[in-house]
């Protein structure tokens, strides 16, 4: 493995400091004492301007396979990964198989190790299929190789609540934890976007927000009647936030995630009726999103979570009412919460890394993610250019899916590189060789 030393990167955005990376890990921290090994290549990397922050972890993308390969696959996703800046993903389980029994989480979680881009930790489904009938493997997952400690039906809301109970109480056994897709299915039939004034004017059925925080209401509670652990997906409305933050001013042991994209569209979009920006939950309205910001801010939301969602294009460029819910996230992710977030001055960079890294890290048990940026831990970390602009061109992205809603944008950041256990798989914004010594295309 070749050796890196990284030349006056800021830490955190804050000190400069010069790094060495050796063996995946960070050998030293401070000035440049590296001095090259016999036989092991020496990188040097100037990282004027740059700004060394942990790798990103995200708790919740869809990478699609199995089944769905016209979609996505763990390789192409596990690539888009890395350019966004993600040392780990965690794949939902809505694929085809469902990830529900040992043996799909397992072939999910070899694919990842097979290339090598970025870590890949399967979510095992909740029920059975995703249907909201009985229990899935969740033990037999949690004890397979693939170490599954995430559980959702994502898509899909476990609606029963004596079911929802029941996987709350299962989980404890082994430090797991539900992430709960809240969405009241009565509440939502044939919904198409925010039910509001927007939607009235459109003749679009509405999405009211209650239909989440009703779920969400339920669900506090449960994980407090079993003292369990619950996640919240994409939350996206502020009074799901004002529930969430009741929920942990009494010890209830719940964490929540924002999409970037709830940051920073809203429903006026619809207005234009492009399917690229039909998702679920649907955008909101400006309160919504000014609600999400201030929580993400001050704790209350825990993480950011793509929801990176890629669909073939005949699925979204279609109308409306037949296209599919979802867009791309994992590598507009970091300059989209660098927009809103960072240069808004509601975050410092070092705030961006809790929620992007150390935050998800600990959700996920992931104890070599997330860390510090110091002598003798993992070397999973980015390096990012926060003077760069780029504009938004979803066809040259490494993910198959072209459903951004950020196409024709110009957003602030850029990842020069990505170094995934001491390997540096991105480098000047472009794939080089993964873990697995697989080449970029």
């Amino acid at each position: 493995m070749t050796d890196h030393l990284i030349l006056g990167a800021k830490i955190l955005g804050e000190t400069t400091a010069d790094l060495v990376l050796r063996d995946g890990k960070i050998a030293t921290l401070g000035a440049d004492t590296a001095a090259p090994r016999e036989g092991v290549p020496l990188e040097t990397i100037d990282a004027t301007g740059l700004i060394a922050l942990p790798g990103m972890v995200d708790l919740h993308t869809h990478l699609r396979e199995p089944g769905r390969e016209d979609a996505e696959t763990v390789e192409t996703g596990s690539r888009a990964a890395a350019l966004g800046g993600f040392t780990a993903v965690h794949a939902m389980a809505n694929s085809s198989p469902v990830a529900d029994t040992a043996g799909v989480v397992e072939q999910v979680h070899r694919l990842g190790l097979e290339s090598g881009w970025t870590e890949v930790h399967p979510v095992g489904a909740v029920t059975v299929g995703l249907a909201g009938e009985n229990l899935a493997e969740l033990g037999a997952m949690a004890e397979s190789s693939a170490q599954v400690r995430m559980f959702s039906d994502d898509g899909i809301c476990v609606h029963n609540p004596v079911l929802m109970r029941r996987a709350l109480e299962y989980v404890k056994s082994f430090d797991g934890f539900v992430a709960q897709h809240a969405q009241e299915p009565l509440l939502t039939e044939g919904a198409q976007m925010n039910e509001g004034c927007v939607s009235s004017v459109l003749g679009l059925p509405g999405w009211p927000a209650v239909a989440e925080e009703a779920i969400i209401s339920r669900d506090v509670l449960l994980a407090q009647h079993v003292e369990s652990r619950l996640h919240v997906c994409h939350v996206s409305t502020k009074g799901s936030v004002e529930i969430i933050r009741w929920a942990k001013e009494r010890g209830i042991d719940v964490t929540a995630e924002v999409t970037p994209h709830h940051l920073i569209l809203t429903e006026e979009m619809v207005r234009s009726f492009n399917p690229v920006y039909k998702v679920n939950p649907p955008l909101r309205t400006a309160e919504d999103v000014q609600a999400l910001r201030e929580a993400l801010a001050d704790g209350t939301i825990d993480v950011v979570g793509t929801d990176h969602a890629p669909h073939p294009t005949q699925l979204k460029e279609c109308e409306w009412h037949q296209a599919a819910m979802g867009m791309t996230g994992l590598e507009t992710a970091l300059s989209v919460v660098q927009h809103t977030m960072v240069e808004t001055g509601m975050m410092d960079w070092r705030r961006f890394a809790e929620v992007t890294s150390v935050r998800p890290a600990e959700i996920a048990r992931h104890g070599h993610q997330g860390r510090p940026l110091a002598v003798g831990e993992p070397a999973n970390l980015i390096l990012v250019d926060p003077q760069a602009r780029r504009t938004v061109r979803p066809e040259e992205h490494a993910t198959k899916g072209r459903n951004s809603p950020f196409s024709g944008m110009e957003l602030p950041g850029r990842v020069h590189s990505t170094f995934l256990a001491g390997h540096r798989v991105v480098a000047d914004g472009a794939l080089q060789t993964s873990l697995t010594g697989r080449e970029a295309d």
